[in-house]
């Protein structure tokens, strides 16, 4: 007989570090599009993908057949040793649908942090320059270099100093926050006044839609700003799109709204639809800096992993998930509005696509963020039968990142369970 989630989560406590956390003591036993079941049968709802790994569902069965019959083959040669034919097969996919009309090239890795790391290793040996600027409220990984880069102290980056040097943050454009373009814009011209000159800067790297951070998009015009102000100093830009990336914004890449093209992109998350995959896609005149032996890893590109992504690139056109996305998106944030209209809790709802979020405050004050309140709605929302992320600079949004393969009922089902879920922590508010 399986064990309860209570006798795994007990295990779980002696033998797996507290520092790796879980936002529900439930264990998963099988999963199928947008829907988990646990080691006890209970059936969940999925809106977190996997935390944005998953935009093609739970165990797609164009992915899990072309895994299998990757393993028929071989499991690992290691590209840097034995190369094979895939791996070439799938960069050449890579290289045309990136948002950059130069000559490309593509780097395989196992993880987003070590997509980020590329790049600035990139960056900084095709410039000679040293420096990085990043945003606030940025996430770009849990290495000592990705921390150095996110702009989030908790609970990412307290306790784990010091890091790399030659990092700053400038304010990212976010409109509900306060932020304006202008005030971004003059926040890079004062670090260049007073912290780095422009000319020791090799990139800045930004997020065109903030993961972690909140949801927040940056607009198209501040995007082009920001591209001018890269060719004007010899900076290479550098978008993180691990979370935003393959279709989930409506576009294949989230920087394609603003119609500016990237130097170097960083992918990772859904484009191997749940196995470990990451890219660092650019500039063909930049990797060729890099001598043999400077970039790679001994699993980097994983043969299995890489099956999986060949799949999932040909799903992109296939089952027009670029479309699904925008069309989920507008079912997703009409339903949201609604419920803000009840809820004053809820002060905003935002897009773009289908990387939606709702944030929650006091009296639909933005200056009020309840962090309580979102940290209740997930656990209720679990109890439910629904999964849920919650994520925020303030830790008081909620993001939905729901399969976009997944079927209208399933989702209409969720936003069921949503309703009442937050009508529940609405009425047993703790007192103040």
């Amino acid at each position: 007989m399986s064990q309860t989630n209570q006798q795994w989560q007990q295990r779980r406590v002696d033998a797996v570090p507290q520092g790796v956390g879980n936002a529900l003591p439930v264990y998963i036993e099988r999963a199928k599009n947008a829907e988990l079941w646990d080691v006890e049968g209970r059936r969940y709802i999925d809106f977190a993908s996997g935390i944005a790994v998953l935009n093609t569902g739970h165990n797609h069965p164009a992915v899990i057949e072309a895994v299998k019959a990757q393993l028929d083959h071989f499991t690992h040669p290691c590209f840097q040793v034995t190369p094979y034919g895939n791996y070439i097969e799938l960069a050449e996919r890579l290289n045309k649908l990136a948002p950059i009309s130069e000559p490309c090239q593509t780097l395989f890795l196992t993880t987003g942090a070590e997509a980020v790391e590329n790049a600035i290793k990139v960056a900084r040996i095709a410039t000679g320059r040293s420096a990085v600027i990043a945003f606030r409220g940025a996430f770009h990984g849990r290495t000592l270099l990705g921390m150095a880069l996110t702009g989030k102290v908790q609970p990412y980056k307290k306790g784990y100093g010091p890091f790399p040097a030659g990092i700053y943050h400038a304010p990212y454009p976010a409109s509900y926050l306060g932020v304006s373009d202008t005030q971004a814009l003059a926040s890079l011209a004062g670090i260049f006044a007073a912290d780095v000159s422009p000319d020791e800067v090799a990139a800045i790297i930004i997020e065109p839609v903030q993961g972690e951070g909140g949801f927040y998009a940056a607009s198209p015009e501040f995007m082009k700003q920001l591209r001018a102000l890269c060719d004007k100093h010899g900076i290479v830009l550098i978008v993180d799109e691990i979370q935003s990336g393959f279709c989930r914004t409506g576009k294949t890449f989230a920087i394609e709204h603003s119609g500016v093209e990237p130097d170097l992109v960083t992918m990772a998350k859904s484009l191997a639809g749940g196995f470990p995959l990451a890219a660092l896609v650019g500039k063909k005149s930049l990797f060729d800096k890099a001598l043999p032996g400077g970039l790679g890893g001994t699993y980097a590109g994983s043969p299995v992993s890489i099956a999986a992504a060949l799949a999932v690139t040909e799903l992109i056109e296939k089952e027009r998930l670029n479309e699904r996305a925008q069309a989920q998106g507008e079912r997703l944030i009409s339903r949201l509005k609604e419920l803000a209209e009840r809820y004053d809790c809820i002060g905003d709802v935002r897009g773009p696509g289908a990387m939606v979020a709702m944030e929650l405050v006091e009296g639909r004050d933005s200056h009020r963020p309840d962090k309580t309140l979102t940290q209740r709605l997930v656990q209720e929302a679990g109890r439910q039968g629904l999964i849920l992320l919650s994520c925020g600079v303030r830790a008081n949004v909620i993001r939905f990142l729901i399969p976009l393969t997944a079927e209208k009922e399933i989702i209409d089902e969720g936003l069921n369970i949503l309703s009442s879920s937050l009508e529940m922590v609405q009425n047993t508010r703790p007192a103040k």
